[in-house]
């Protein structure tokens, strides 16, 4: 059989036996969602790997709410109004604009006798029925005392007003304000206005919104003469539990946080406005509430998605807390009743404010009788004071876009801080970055089996535990001299067969190495895969948060598979130089994945295929990417290339290239260079 023969059968067999392989990747067979969230098994070695990874999520966590940079403050214009005494507190209204033309609203509780500066505990909530004005019958109250769950028929009425009178008297300035879209912050529906991919691509969240909201109530508190700025707490129950994760994460004035039936690795929050686009991937909220650490924290558990809070979820949150030596400032407990903000749980709360809050209260701290304010009259509204002209989610989208404009612009005058800023946002919407490369291993195949003499070789590719399958093809020219092309196309490895480029950028002495990137070409679910599981409530709208929340896009799925493939390049025995080429659709996520490369990537010449974000007009677009329009696109991605050796060509007319042309070592092309150009763009140097 003679050498060509022989050649042409390995190939054949290697490529078959990827083939099989490829099916097997987790990204088909292992799909995540609110009701499937990713684990956390707070493996770390110890705290400073911790504390790097805390670092990253946070981003993650900011990108994902529209806050990344922080962006700038507006007047509050808080009005305090409508005194109402009791015998140890009062309470006012209170009505401020967290941005222009969007009012949030609440009531807030002050003790009469406390002396000095005060703590203060916000008390966001969740979707309880009437919200801050929660009033149940008479039978509803007498099922909750019949189960053991209130003694008191007034709290068992109106259970969050007992909360936050119980802190008045412990000494404690209480702000409980609403969800957007609840009671007197009803100026349009709760969870509308958000949910389309423009809103996607601009971080734009309902989510967001809400984080954003207790962000200004912070600064508002924080505006009182009597309160002390270093003893805030937040502290809510089921969304608002979710509203007290995210607070605690964006916000690093909370010094104690008591988020309530919320913390779990079970299901993560069924409203729009507990999901956004980036939030959960490759995360959970146990991990999320490990952000706090070693702040204070403590939660409470019931017989809902939290049932099993002692045994999965406070156990690693321990160990995240050990690695700060302050295991003792989490504390968590499961209590034998359904979902609630009951007594049970308001008086664990009561007790670990106490302790952290240092109020001095002796313990065990047991609630006290109180009397209840009929809702009418914790309303901040009357005919003193009318409701704002508030604006639509339409025009406060607007109004948020424009700030965000603004203020990147703004940026721009800091080179290098933009760049940092940019650079680490697109890390997170990819959720993803350039891995050391002993984090990628090889399923199959060698890298002391690549063909220095020449010849052809495959493998199969994924990072370590992530159960990936990245089947990728190389091509070697007998006369290799160390340079490998990464060969960036929408139909993977099969387009180097006969391809003019490759054998064109073979015959200069490189390598060139074509992975199957995700869901493209031959990389697609096999039938056998398992079904992505249905969550037990179906969503209440048409959301990507509730699919984008939990898994990557498609685009940064590709874009992970490169950086994956660059990293084990970088392994491979004798290599010296890694080139990229990318053509038409695979050219956005190959210029992703160089911007992210950095000098890992000698040399790049990529076919943009005439794209750009704006031009997506389907909801479930493969190219759809969290945050692409917010921060200017492709052009603001191929930012990242200045001083990295790159052609860009076949750029879309809408692409905004003014900065880009002046950038050293970038070289752009409007129109469409035929694939031998861009490989002899890559040899000539």
């Amino acid at each position: 059989m003679s050498t060509a023969v022989i050649a042409v059968v390995l190939i054949v067999a290697g490529l078959a036996a990827i083939s099989l392989a490829a099916p097997l990747d987790s990204r088909f067979t292992a799909r995540h969602d609110k009701d499937n969230p990713w684990p956390f098994a707070a493996d770390f070695a110890d705290r400073a790997a911790w504390e790097r990874r805390a670092a990253e999520l946070r981003t993650q966590v900011m990108v994902s709410q529209g806050l990344w940079p922080m962006p700038p403050r507006t007047p509050l214009d808080a009005v305090i109004h409508g005194r109402i005494d009791r015998d140890d507190y009062t309470i006012e209204k209170v009505f401020f604009q967290s941005v222009p033309g969007h009012t949030v609203c609440g009531n807030l509780y002050r003790p009469k006798h406390a002396a000095g500066k005060l703590p203060v505990v916000l008390c966001p909530y969740g979707h309880w029925p009437g919200g801050r004005f929660i009033w149940r019958s008479d039978e509803e109250a007498r099922k909750q005392i019949d189960s053991g769950a209130e003694t008191d028929p007034a709290a068992a009425r109106s259970p969050l007003q007992a909360n936050c009178a119980m802190l008045a008297r412990m000494g404690c300035v209480v702000f409980h304000y609403d969800m957007a879209g609840y009671c007197d912050s009803n100026q349009f529906e709760h969870g509308s206005g958000f949910a389309d991919r423009e809103a996607v691509m601009r971080c734009q969240s309902f989510m967001g919104l809400q984080t954003w909201n207790s962000i200004r109530a912070v600064d508002f508190v924080l505006s009182l003469p009597e309160v002390d700025a270093s003893r805030l707490a937040v502290a809510g129950s089921s969304g608002g539990g979710t509203q007290a994760i995210l607070l605690s994460i964006a916000d690093p004035r909370v010094a104690v946080s008591f988020p309530m039936v919320m913390v779990s690795m079970n299901m993560q929050g069924g409203c729009m406005c507990e999901n956004a686009p980036l939030l959960r991937v490759r995360t959970n909220n146990v991990e999320l509430a490990s952000l706090l650490a070693p702040r204070p924290q403590g939660m409470a558990a019931a017989n809902d998605w939290t049932v099993d809070f002692e045994r999965r979820g406070l156990p690693e949150m321990k160990r995240v807390y050990r690695l700060f030596d302050a295991e003792n400032r989490v504390e968590g407990r499961h209590f034998d009743f359904g979902h609630n903000h009951n007594l049970h749980s308001r008086e664990l709360q009561y007790n670990f404010l106490n302790r952290h809050l240092r109020l001095g209260w002796p313990e065990p701290v047991r609630e006290a009788p109180f009397e209840p304010v009929p809702p009418e009259q914790l309303s901040v509204f009357d005919a003193a004071h009318s409701r704002p002209a508030d604006k639509p989610p339409a025009e406060l989208r607007q109004w948020l876009t424009e700030r965000s404009d603004r203020q990147l612009a703004e940026l721009q005058r800091d080179p290098a801080e933009y760049r940092r800023t940019l650079r680490a946002a697109l890390s997170a919407m990819i959720v993803d970055d350039l891995p050391p490369p002993a984090e990628v291993e090889l399923i199959e195949g060698s890298v002391e089996g690549f063909p220095r003499g020449g010849g052809e070789w495959s493998a199969v590719v994924s990072r370590r535990g992530m159960g990936e399958r990245i089947a990728i093809r190389a091509i070697v020219p007998a006369d290799w001299n160390g340079a490998i092309t990464l060969w960036a196309h929408p139909e993977g490895r099969a387009s180097l067969d006969g391809h003019p480029a490759a054998k064109r950028l073979v015959d200069s002495g490189s390598a060139v190495l074509a992975p199957d990137t995700f869901a493209s070409g031959p990389f697609v679910a096999p039938a056998g895969a398992a079904p992505k599981p249905k969550s037990r409530v179906e969503p209440r709208h048409s959301y990507l948060g509730y699919s984008l929340g939990y898994e990557r896009c498609v685009i940064a799925e590709r874009a992970g598979d490169l950086l994956s493939v660059i990293a084990l390049a970088r392994r491979i025995p004798g290599c010296n130089r890694l080139n990229l080429i990318a053509h038409d659709a695979a050219g956005t996520h190959a210029l992703i994945a160089r911007a992210l490369a950095g000098d890992a990537i000698a040399r790049a010449a990529i076919d943009l295929g005439a794209f750009d974000f704006d031009q997506i007009a389907e909801e479930n677009d493969a190219r759809i990417l969290p945050g692409a329009l917010k921060y200017g696109g492709i052009s603001a991605i191929a930012s990242l290339c200045d001083g990295m050796p790159t052609l860009l060509c076949n750029l879309s007319k809408s692409s905004k290239t003014d900065r880009l042309r002046g950038m050293k070592a970038l070289e752009l092309r409007e129109d469409r260079l035929p694939a031998l150009e861009l490989a002899d763009w890559l040899i000539s140097k």
